[in-house]
């Protein structure tokens, strides 16, 4: 006769007069909950830099955090650069690189490069992070379904010795001109993740380029996403005596960047956060990739982890 089961019996990690119960996760759980329920249903889109990317175990992490996000009811977008992986890639084709306010200039050659690193490599290596953590992520780029219609940008810079300005031509470098979030909902609406590498089309028929967190922003603002984060390998943004900001305006924005505290390559990121605040997006967020589940830590605790830009 088969034994009768014992429930009764404490079960395995329960709490026993000999094992004091551990209270820290069930709090964690309980200081997320009501950001569990705020935002249950709406969209986060997640921006994953190439520098951020080098890491395996980062790589776990921030896999892990999308499904986490996925499974509490919430839906990641997830937009990733490469800037240091097509570097590489061109230095082995030895293919000179040369760059303008940090975007690359991008001929032909470069750009068949680019596109080949980011929607092949990089972009099939996160979906299958995120498929390891238990998540079901698909990997496309603008071109696919039509969803970001590209247009050239140039640059204008001044000479250091003449101070003449000059419209620097930066070859096949895009920005989203406009996005079609069709795609993106209806793979949403199937329970998937989508990632996204930032290649689209041009009206002419042209293949550019785009800026990971250009493209972030513009699909954040489309989707009228909750939360933009635009994880990177700072801290976030910092004061004059080096001491994070956690919260933010435009206006902040605009007086720290006159008074030169703001400089350097965080002007372009706190433009897309800026762009993407004022073009439906509720809030944006800068923050290390480096740091394990910098994410959650940010999102769900109330200390926060990274500088939070909101209109």
């Amino acid at each position: 006769m088969t034994e009768k089961l014992n429930h009764t019996a404490p079960r395995s990690g329960a709490a026993t007069p000999d094992l004091p119960l551990d209270l820290s996760k069930a709090e964690v759980l309980i200081e997320a909950l009501p950001y569990f329920q705020r935002y249950a249903g709406r969209t986060f889109v997640v921006k994953y830099g190439g520098h951020a990317m080098g890491d395996p175990e980062a790589a776990r992490d921030f896999a892990e955090d999308i499904v986490l996000l996925r499974a509490v009811g919430i839906n990641p977008v997830v937009v990733h650069g490469g800037g240091p992986q097509i570097g590489q890639m061109l230095k082995r084709l030895g293919v000179e690189s040369t760059f303008v306010d940090g975007l690359r200039v991008t001929d032909e050659a470069t750009a068949k490069v680019a596109e080949m690193v980011l929607s092949g490599a990089i972009n099939k290596e996160l979906v299958g992070w995120i498929a390891a953590a238990g998540g079901k992520a698909i990997g496309i780029s603008g071109k696919d379904g039509g969803m970001v219609t590209a247009r050239k940008v140039n640059r204008t810079t001044r000479d250091p010795d003449s101070q003449i300005e000059q419209v620097v031509d930066l070859g096949f470098v895009g920005e989203p001109a406009m996005v079609d979030t069709t795609v993106i909902d209806t793979m949403v609406a199937a329970g998937m993740i989508p990632v996204i590498a930032p290649i689209a089309p041009g009206e002419d028929g042209a293949t550019y380029n785009i800026n990971a967190d250009t493209m972030a922003g513009a699909i954040a603002a489309a989707l009228g996403a909750a939360r933009l984060f635009l994880l990177t390998d700072v801290t976030g943004v910092l004061d004059g005596d080096g001491n994070l900001l956690s919260d933010l305006t435009p206006a902040d924005i605009a007086r720290l960047r006159e008074d030169g505290v703001i400089r350097g390559g965080m002007v372009p990121k706190l433009e897309t956060c800026v762009a993407a605040v004022q073009s439906g997006c509720e809030a944006a967020v800068v923050l290390d990739g480096r740091v394990g589940h910098a994410m959650l830590l940010e999102f769900f605790t109330a200390r926060g982890a990274g500088t939070l830009v909101r209109a």
